[in-house]
């Protein structure tokens, strides 16, 4: 076993030590990983000086200025792929064949969109000749942003905020999550190489109740970017109200599946597997309920758990797994707890937990492996029906018209996402209207353009991101009049 890494905060262009860490554990071995860094305020407060100084140039510079720098990120985050996609990996639990295939590519095309992005925003002007007046739109920099980024695709969303915030021109103080911090801190050396100047980025790594709060609470912090759950979502809005700050919240997701009897199950099948299971079901967009016409359920049924059992978990580094782990020990017996729910409320466990085996090599059996589990003759009144499970469990039940389903996807809480498979056209845009989701898919799941909206409704939070909304969350916009 290799010493743990440790970990150093990225505040002004350097790498300063922490009083005191915490452990980072590997979760397919249950063995501690690195020590992250255990800041708080002062940290916050000396991230904030870094980032206040270093402003004024950075947002002066040009877009095309600022355009190259993101580039050279890019270059670099492309050119070390394959030690981050390990890095990734070994940080989080997921396979390193999806971190190589997923989420490093992303997060090169994050900066390299955005730097592409930034140099076509235009603003508006307008010659009132009876007032002898010209007016016209400017956008600039909010200031210091804060970011706040979650564990399960940890450098692919980092990127995805830092990106648009640096190339609007400000500077940033990101928080990545605890559990899963080392590939931010390896980005932090690859900024500096792309020339980032100093305190144009810093990130201070630690708990959300220590370094989160003090971020989201400090005055010279105007703009906040989280991913993550509804309940630290609403202890963001409350601390930072005081100072009125730009929140955007991108929250969970109880995502329906609406599967009607003229879909292509040969299409349908390993697309529903992939949107259920990627990842080990950790992803916000990740499919959790799915409904069935009831004239193709029985066979829609059997052939979805069918492909489910093929689904192979395995150690991350196996090349023909299809999942890994769950991010830690804590979070695997939260899932393991639904599906108990799910049992003691009568539902059947069709696949996975608790009916088939999982094999695993001696060092990985202390890890947080789950396999893919299917619940079927459950109620939609059920926690596992309405609550965020955020694992490799997904629900699958009958239902008899469109009218009837549209209200049943639509009966919780959240509503981010949504799939819809049929081949009947009016059909697909009747529904995806209806439907509460911020994103709805039809015959194909998790196709991003990233010129486009990206958010939920309801407790899916608030906001948007795309090229425009993240372009204009990251901006203040001032109208200036011209006397001719």
């Amino acid at each position: 076993m290799d010493a743990p890494l440790v970990l150093e905060n990225f505040i002004g262009g350097t790498f300063s030590p922490c009083k005191s860490y915490i452990d980072s554990y590997d979760p397919s071995t249950g063995e501690v990983y690195c020590h992250v860094p255990n800041s708080g305020k002062e940290e916050v407060e000396a991230a904030v000086e870094a980032a206040r100084q270093a402003f004024p140039d950075w947002a002066a510079r040009s877009p095309q200025e600022r355009a190259q720098v993101l580039n050279k990120v890019a270059d670099l985050l492309e050119q070390s792929l394959e030690e981050l996609a390990q890095a990734e990996s070994k940080d989080q639990g997921k396979t390193v064949t999806l971190a190589r295939a997923m989420d490093i590519p992303r997060s090169v095309q994050n900066f390299r969109f955005f730097a592409s992005s930034i140099l076509h925003h235009t603003s508006e002007c307008t010659d009132m000749d009876h007032a002898g007046c010209m007016h016209y739109t400017v956008r600039t920099p909010v200031g210091i942003a804060g970011l706040i980024s979650p564990w399960n695709l940890p450098l692919y969303l980092l990127t995805w905020k830092l990106a648009p915030a640096l190339a609007a021109g400000n500077t940033v103080i990101a928080k990545p999550s605890e559990l899963t911090s080392v590939t931010a801190w390896m980005l932090c050396k690859l900024l500096n190489k792309a020339g980032v100047p100093p305190g144009v980025v810093n990130i201070v790594f630690g708990t959300g109740p220590r370094v989160g709060e003090a971020l989201v609470s400090h005055p010279e912090v105007p703009v906040i970017s989280f991913t993550g759950s509804q309940p630290t979502a609403e202890r963001i809005t409350q601390l930072s109200a005081p100072h009125c700050k730009k929140l955007s919240l991108e929250l969970g997701g109880k995502n329906p599946a609406v599967i009607f009897e003229d879909a292509n199950l040969e299409q349908c099948i390993p697309e529903t597997i992939r949107s259920s299971f990627v990842n080990q079901g950790e992803v916000c967009l990740c499919t959790s309920r799915i409904f069935v016409q009831r004239s193709i359920y029985n066979e829609f049924l059997k052939r979805f758990v069918e492909a489910a059992r093929r689904w192979k978990v395995g150690v991350p580094s196996d090349p023909s797994a299809k999942m890994g782990a769950l991010i830690s020990k804590a979070h695997l017996e939260k899932v393991r707890s639904y599906i108990n729910k799910a049992r003691a409320e009568g539902a059947q466990i069709l696949c996975g937990e608790g009916v088939d085996t999982l094999s695993l090599p001696l060092r990985n059996q202390s890890g947080y492996f789950m396999l893919p589990t299917v619940i079927t003759g459950i109620k939609d009144e059920s926690c596992c029906m309405k609550e965020e499970i955020f694992g490799p469990v997904t629900c699958v039940v009958p239902f008899e018209s469109e009218e009837e389903v549209i209200q049943r996807a639509n009966s919780v809480k959240y509503g981010l996402a949504a799939t819809v498979w049929s081949r009947d056209v009016g059909r697909i845009h009747r529904v995806a209207k209806r439907l509460q989701a911020g994103l709805v898919w039809t015959n194909c799941w998790l196709i991003r353009e990233l010129n486009l909206p990206f958010g939920g409704m309801k407790s899916s939070g608030v906001g948007r991101e795309g090229a425009k909304d993240s372009y204009e969350f990251f901006t203040e916009i001032k109208t200036i009049t011209v006397k001719h």
